[in-house]
């Protein structure tokens, strides 16, 4: 393969080949990126973290497949690591878009510029706020990583693209007030979808958060504020 079209093929760390949860009511495959700029303690794919120079899994074997199965799932969602780290992904969704699925996205809104960029080709997009925007670096171990955070969120809602909103929570990272008022200032931004999912240890490295969590985190009174504040909100136990 010439270099200058290596370039331009998206590095797949791996594939999902069927998911009812990935994109809200559609059966999908989930295409995961390499490479993530953030180190979140609780992140259970560390190894899609690092580009590699040969992805495991080549974009045209992933066209392939998705060949084979159009009439069988609904929709492709690019995932990661973070997908919007990858300059082919905007070629890949056109491709996939070419075979008639629908295309959903998971980003944790780091690079707006990208973003901007793909979501008029998107019809779902599923974005990560990970804490209050000046506590992000606690949670990605980088500092400055809450920078771009609310231009995205707003680059988002302003594009009418169906969304969800969500933010993992441990108490080791957030406390009931951290997500109380994360919930306030996501509110007034003019978020209407928001979900809240309990850490789970699949895959965590991070031996610190690697503990049961309370049976009353977040307490009542905090689900009910959040309840209160959102049209739509999930509480996701198992995600």
């Amino acid at each position: 393969m010439p270099a200058a079209t290596a370039l331009r093929t998206l590095k797949v760390g791996g594939i999902t080949k069927f998911s009812s949860t990935d994109y809200p009511g559609k059966l999908s495959l989930v295409v995961f990126v390499q490479g993530c700029p953030w180190r979140c303690g609780y992140c259970h794919n560390p190894h899609l973290q690092t580009r590699t120079a040969d992805a495991p899994i080549t974009w045209a074997s992933v066209l392939h497949l998705l060949r084979q199965r159009v009439g069988f799932i609904d929709a492709v969602v690019f995932s990661g690591g973070e997908a919007t780290i990858d300059p082919a992904l905007s070629s890949a969704i056109d491709e996939v878009r070419q075979l008639g699925f629908a295309v959903g996205l998971h980003t944790a809104c780091i690079y707006p510029r990208q973003l901007q960029a793909i979501l008029p080709k998107l019809d779902w997009v599923g974005f990560d706020i990970k804490a209050p925007f000046h506590r992000y670096p606690v949670v990605t171990g980088k500092a400055d990583s809450g920078q771009h955070i609310q231009a995205c969120t707003q680059m988002i809602l302003a594009s009418g693209v169906d969304y969800e909103c969500r933010t993992t929570v441990h108490p080791a990272l957030l406390s009931s007030e951290d997500i109380v008022n994360l919930a306030y200032d996501l509110s007034v931004m003019g978020v209407t979808n928001y979900a809240i999912q309990l850490f789970r240890s699949l895959g965590c490295l991070d031996t610190n958060l690697q503990t049961n969590l309370p049976n009353d985190y977040p307490d009542a009174t905090t689900l009910q504020t959040l309840q209160d504040l959102f049209p739509k909100f999930t509480l996701r136990q198992n995600h």
